[in-house]
């Protein structure tokens, strides 16, 4: 017999694809549309076609804040993966301390965005601040409004404070989820801890570190408010990423450039999520 299908659950997402149009679709649409236009208020427009995406594409300073956008998350993607999986291989599992670990690594993922630069500001701070006095002990100068390393050096940390716990939690899940009957194969045929990972856990947990890998690019490549907060940008440009040149566009009241490079920045974005799609399936297959 063969099986009939009722049209009418597409009822039951109506709602929430409504709130996501209207939410999502119809702001993006709008932006669309302001790219082309030279805006001077919402009632006074000029139409320009594409002068602002020939003038975005036709300057050094996009593809300059593309670099620094792209050696930002890959430092954050070279130093939380292997320490996020390194913290979820330790976390003893089926116990209450697990649960514990978790919760902690956790707590600054609910952090508001906006106190996070506050907070490591606070810190260093030369007067009061914890670790500027530590950094005073044991004599080494940190000077992250002057000095470009120091700066990406603490906006990966400032990062990686953030989000190792999205890595952590993602990895775990995935370890939990394999069968200890592989354990048990491993232990009979002699392998090595390295062997058990890299042979058995590794490959268990890839679509999971996938899915990880994609949510930890796209929003480093969306960091603005850490980056902001703590130097604006600074020393001289060295962390002026792409997000951080758009927020100057929306500040100095340029829409139209702005749009322009939202789009950009949209369809860049787009891309990566895209390729991680491409990939994910791949793995699935």
């Amino acid at each position: 017999m063969t099986p009939r299908t009722d049209n009418r659950a597409w009822l039951l997402v109506l709602p929430a694809m409504t709130v996501l149009a209207v939410v999502g679709l119809v702001p993006l649409m709008a932006v669309f549309n302001y790219a082309f236009f030279d805006i001077f208020t919402l009632q006074s427009r000029f139409w320009v076609g594409t002068e602002w995406f020939a003038e975005l594409v036709g300057t050094s300073d996009l593809y300059a804040a593309l670099g620094r956008s792209m050696l930002f998350s890959t430092l954050v993607v070279l130093v939380q993966f292997p320490l996020g999986i390194g913290i979820a291989l330790i976390i003893p599992r089926g116990r209450l301390t697990g649960s514990l670990v978790l919760m902690l690594v956790a707590i600054p993922l609910v952090v508001p965005w906006n106190l996070i630069p506050m907070i490591w500001l606070n810190l260093l701070h030369p007067t009061y601040g914890t670790v500027a006095q530590v950094f005073d002990a044991i004599g080494f100068d940190f000077n992250y409004k002057f000095n470009a390393v120091h700066t990406y050096a603490l906006l990966v940390t400032v990062d990686t404070w953030h989000w190792i716990g999205l890595v952590v939690i993602l990895t775990y899940s995935g370890l939990s989820a394999i069968p200890l009957s592989y354990y048990q194969a491993a232990r009979i045929d002699g392998a090595s801890r390295a062997q058990v990972f890299w042979h058995i856990q590794l490959p268990k947990i890839r679509p999971v570190l996938l899915m990880a890998l994609l949510l930890r690019v796209i929003d480093s490549l969306m960091i603005y408010v850490e980056a902001f907060g703590i130097n604006a940008g600074g020393p001289m440009g060295a962390t002026a990423f792409l997000s951080l040149e758009l927020g100057e566009e929306i500040n100095a009241f340029n829409y139209g450039p702005a749009a322009a490079r939202s789009v950009l920045y949209f369809l860049l974005v787009l891309t990566v999520a895209w390729l991680f799609r491409v990939a994910m399936q791949r793995e699935v297959r």
